[in-house]
C-alpha cells in the first residue's frame, strides 16, 4: 500500500504537551491504513537550535524543520498540521536561549545592543526566529477558516458562560486611535507594470544615501505599499489618552501585536513605556542605560536589570517608579496579584486576543483591585482600530451578544507568499536621521518614498498579483459553497486597499457569481453589516486581508465558542496540497502555568481533532485511498459525540481536563470505526479497542484524574524533558496499554 505522509507539528506550550496525549493516538490509529504521521519541530526552541548548530553535539543538533516544511508546502504533496507555535517577542528569546544554556545548549547569547558587525550579524542570524517566523514561510496558500458545522451548532446549543453584560448604566469604554500621521495616513501605494528587482534605500537631509535592503524581486502585477508612524505624533497620542483617562476615571490599555510585527509594534509599545512612566525614567535615564535596560521589551525589563545596582539605588528607582502610579491613571492589569500591568511584557497582550476579551467581559478590563472596569484602548494605528469601535459601540447600544442565537462570521484571508503587514518584517526599518526612505527600482526610478523624522517608523509591504487572484476565487468559492454573502473590507480612502479593489474587480468577472451577494465595504462598515447579520442569526463571509483575518478569527470565535482554538482553518496550497491550522494559541501560556501548578491542563484539543478530518480527506482525494476516508468520516462522527457528550476540558483541577478529552475521543472514534460498513477490515480491528476503552472508562478516568492535584515538573518550558513530558501527559496504564497494542 503507498504510503501518505502528514507532517505534525511539534510547537509549544499547551498545544505541545497535548500533542504527546493525542499524537500516540493518531499514529496508532493510522498504522497500516497508508497514512504516515512525521514530526517536524517549529517550536521557538526547536527554530534557535537549528539555526545554531555549530557549537552543538551530534545529539544536540536538529535539521531545520521549517525550512524543509516551507520546501513542502510549495508541493502537491503537502499536507501538513500546524498547530499554534509562539511568534517570540525578544523577552521571549532571551529566555528561551536561557533554558537552552542552562541544559547545557552552546547557543550564543542574543546581543540587544550589537557593539560591532559581529554582534550585528549575530543578531541578523536571530531575528529569523522572532515574530511570525513561521507563518510566512508555511502559507504558501491563502485561509479559509470558520467554526465546524458540528462546533457552531453545539455552541449553540450549549453556549458558553463567559460572556458578561455591558453596564446597564452606561460604558465609557472606547477605542482610542492617531487622527493623522500613522500609518494609515501616510501609507502610499503602487502595482508593478512589469517585473523588477528594486531597492530600499534611506536618503539623508544632507544628501548622503543608504541602502537599507537591496535585492528585493518583485513579480508583474504585485502590490507594494510604504507606510510610516510618526514617533513624535505617537507620543502626542499616548500623552493624550493618558490625561483623558485620568480626567474619566477608567483604566488605560495598549493594544499592538508585537509578537508578529516583531520590528514595529515593540517600538510603539516602548514608547508608551517612555511616555507612561516618564518622570521616573528621565529622572534614572543615565542609570538605566547604563545597565541596558530596554523599553520596547516592556517595564518588566527595566525592573530585572535593576539587580544589577546597588540596593540602595535600585530601591530609589523602584520608588519612583510606584510613585507614578499616584499620578497617571490605572493601568489594566494582566496580573493584579503579581503586579504585572498592560505595559510589563509587550508579548503579554496580544490585539487579537486582548480585543475579543474587552467585549466578552462588558467593555471592561481587571484593574489593581482585581476588578473589572472601563477602559480607554489603545490601538494607534487606524487601519483596523476602527473596527473594534464598531463593536463596542454596537454593544453599548444593544447590548452582550448572545452565543445561543448569534450567527457567524468566517473568514477568506489573504495570506499566501507573505501578504501584507505580516510579510514586511525585513522591510521595516526605524529612520536614524531626518530624511526619506524610497523604493528605487533597477533604473535608479522612485517608486514610492516617504519622508521621516529622527526615530519614525518605515514599512514596506507587499501583496503578489497570484495570492489576490487567488484569494478572490476562494471568496467565490465559498460565497457559492454557503450562499452566504461575502464581503471585502478594504477601504478605498487607504492607498493599499485602493490598489486591491482594482485588482478584486478585475478577477470578479472571472467566476460565476449569478445569484451571489458580493460586496467591497470599508471595515469599519464591513463590522457592521456583520454585527448586524450577527444578531439576527445570520451568517457572513469575511474576506480580509492578512492582518484582518487574524483580528476576526480571534474575535467572533471568542464571542461565538468563548475560544478561537475550535477554528477550523484550511489553507488550500497555491501549488497544491493543504495546510490545516489548529487554532490560536493566545491562552497557551495561561495554561501551561495551571498545569505545572496543580496538573490540570485546559487547552481544548478540538481544533487538531478538526484539522485531522480534512487532512485525512485530502489523503483519500489525492491517492484514492478508500481507508483515509472512512478514518476521516468515523472521526467527524467522534467529534459530534465529543461535543454531544460535553467531553471538553474543564477549567477546574479535578475535573476532565484535555488527557481526560482526547481519551473520550479516542472512544468515540473507535466506536465509530467499530460500527462503520464502509471497512470491514477497520471494523474488525477497532471492534476490541473499542469494547476495550468502553469496558475500561470508570479505571481510565480514574487514572487521569488522579494524576492532578499537585505541582507537576515538566522538566522546562521552552524545551520540556520529553520523558517528563510524557509521563505526565501519558498517565493513565491502562489507556496507553491499549493504545500501544494497537
Amino acid at each position: 500500500m503507498a504510503q501518505s505522509k502528514i507532517s505534525w507539528t511539534k510547537v509549544d506550550e499547551a498545544p505541545a504537551l497535548a500533542t504527546c496525549t493525542l499524537l500516540p493516538v493518531v499514529k496508532a490509529f493510522t498504522r497500516g491504513t497508508g497514512v504516515e504521521v512525521e514530526v517536524r519541530d517549529i517550536s521557538l526552541a526547536g527554530r534557535i537550535i537549528a539555526n545554531f548548530p555549530e557549537n552543538l553535539t551530534d545529539e544536540q543538533r536538529i535539521p531545520d524543520h521549517l525550512a524543509l516544511l516551507g520546501e513542502l508546502a510549495q508541493t502537491p504533496e503537502a499536507n501538513i498540521i500546524k498547530l499554534p507555535n509562539i511568534s517570540a517577542s525578544i523577552p521571549q528569546l532571551q529566555a528561551a536561549i536561557k533554558e537552552l544554556r542552562e541544559k547545557d545548549y552552546d547557543i550564543p547569547e542574543y546581543p540587544e545592543e550589537p557593539q560591532d558587525d559581529g554582534e550585528r550579524a549575530l543578531q541578523a542570524r536571530f531575528s529569523v526566529v522572532l515574530g511570525s517566523a513561521v507563518n510566512p514561510v508555511l502559507r504558501e496558500g491563502n485561509s479559509d477558516r470558520r467554526a465546524a458545522a458540528s462546533v457552531k451548532k453545539f455552541a449553540q446549543k450549549n453556549p458558553h458562560k463567559m460572556m458578561k453584560p455591558w453596564p446597564e448604566s452606561g460604558s465609557k469604554s472606547r477605542v482610542a486611535h492617531m487622527e493623522d500621521k500613522d500609518f494609515y495616513g501616510s501609507e502610499t501605494s503602487h502595482t508593478m507594470a512589469a517585473a523588477d528587482t528594486v531597492r530600499i534605500e534611506f536618503a539623508a537631509a544632507d544628501g548622503g544615501v543608504t541602502v537599507l535592503k537591496e535585492g528585493l524581486a518583485l513579480l508583474e502585477g504585485e502590490v507594494i505599499d510604504t507606510s510610516v508612524m510618526n514617533v513624535a505624533a505617537l507620543r502626542e497620542f499616548y500623552a493624550r489618552q493618558i490625561d483623558t483617562a485620568r480626567a474619566e476615571g477608567v483604566l488605560l490599555s495598549l493594544h499592538l501585536k508585537a509578537t508578529m510585527m516583531k520590528v514595529s509594534d515593540p517600538v510603539m509599545f516602548g514608547h508608551c513605556v517612555t511616555v507612561f512612566y516618564r518622570e521616573a525614567l528621565e529622572k534614572h535615564a543615565d542609570v538605566l542605560e547604563e545597565i541596558g535596560a530596554n523599553v520596547n521589551n516592556g517595564l518588566a525589563d527595566v525592573l530585572e536589570r535593576l539587580d544589577r545596582l546597588p540596593a540602595e539605588k535600585k530601591a530609589e528607582i523602584e520608588a519612583d517608579i510606584l510613585a507614578v502610579y499616584e499620578k497617571q491613571p490605572a493601568l489594566a492589569m494582566v496580573d493584579s496579584r503579581k503586579g504585572i500591568t498592560n505595559l510589563h511584557v509587550p508579548n503579554n497582550i496580544i490585539i487579537d486576543a486582548s480585543m475579543p476579551n474587552v467585549v466578552r467581559d462588558g467593555g471592561r478590563m481587571w484593574n489593581w483591585d482585581d476588578a473589572l472596569q472601563d477602559t480607554i484602548a489603545m490601538i494607534p494605528d487606524r487601519c483596523y482600530a476602527g473596527i473594534y469601535q464598531a463593536v463596542i459601540e454596537d454593544c453599548q447600544a444593544h447590548g452582550q451578544f448572545d452565543p445561543s442565537t448569534m450567527g457567524t462570521v468566517s473568514n477568506v484571508g489573504l495570506m499566501a507568499k507573505k501578504a501584507e503587514e505580516y510579510g514586511s518584517h525585513d522591510k521595516t526599518f526605524i529612520a536614524e536621521a531626518a530624511g526619506a526612505i524610497r523604493v528605487v527600482d533597477s533604473t535608479g526610478d522612485t517608486l514610492l518614498s516617504q519622508p521621516v523624522q529622527t526615530g519614525d517608523i518605515f514599512r514596506m509591504c507587499q501583496a503578489k498579483d497570484i495570492a489576490i487572484r487567488d484569494w478572490v476565487k476562494l471568496a467565490v468559492t465559498r460565497a457559492r459553497a454557503t450562499g452566504d454573502p461575502a464581503v471585502f473590507w478594504l477601504d478605498e480612502n487607504r492607498g493599499h486597499d485602493a490598489e486591491i479593489i482594482r485588482k478584486v474587480n478585475e478577477y470578479l468577472p472571472e467566476h460565476d457569481t449569478t445569484g451571489l451577494e458580493i460586496l467591497t465595504l470599508a471595515p469599519v462598515d464591513a463590522m457592521k453589516f456583520a454585527v448586524a447579520r450577527v444578531r439576527k442569526g445570520e451568517d457572513t463571509i469575511a474576506a480580509t486581508g492578512n492582518v484582518l483575518r487574524d483580528y476576526l478569527t480571534d474575535l467572533f470565535p471568542i464571542l461565538e465558542l468563548g475560544t478561537s482554538a475550535r477554528m477550523l482553518s484550511i489553507v488550500p496550497l497555491l501549488n497544491g496540497g493543504g495546510l490545516f491550522e489548529t487554532g490560536a494559541g493566545g491562552s497557551a501560556p495561561k495554561h501551561v502555568q495551571q498545569f505545572v501548578k496543580e496538573g490540570h491542563l485546559r487547552w481544548d484539543s478540538l481544533g487538531e481533532y478538526c484539522a485531522l478530518v480534512p487532512s485525512l480527506e485530502q489523503i483519500a482525494a489525492a491517492t484514492g485511498n478508500p481507508k483515509a476516508t472512512v478514518l476521516a468520516e468515523a472521526l467527524d462522527v467522534a467529534i459530534g459525540d465529543y461535543l454531544e457528550g460535553a467531553r471538553t476540558p474543564s477549567r477546574k483541577v479535578n475535573e476532565i481536563d484535555n488527557r481526560g478529552s482526547t481519551f473520550y475521543l479516542t472512544l468515540y472514534w473507535a466506536r465509530a470505526l467499530a460500527a462503520q460498513t464502509a471497512d470491514a477490515e477497520l471494523a474488525t480491528r477497532f471492534a476490541p479497542v473499542a469494547e476495550a476503552l468502553g469496558e475500561r472508562e470508570e479505571k481510565i478516568v480514574a487514572e487521569l484524574l488522579a494524576a492532578q492535584g499537585e505541582p507537576m515538573d515538566i522538566g522546562g518550558y521552552y524545551l520540556p524533558d520529553a520523558k517528563k513530558t510524557t509521563a505526565a501527559m501519558r498517565p493513565s496504564a491502562t489507556f496507553n496499554e491499549i493504545i500501544d497494542a494497537l
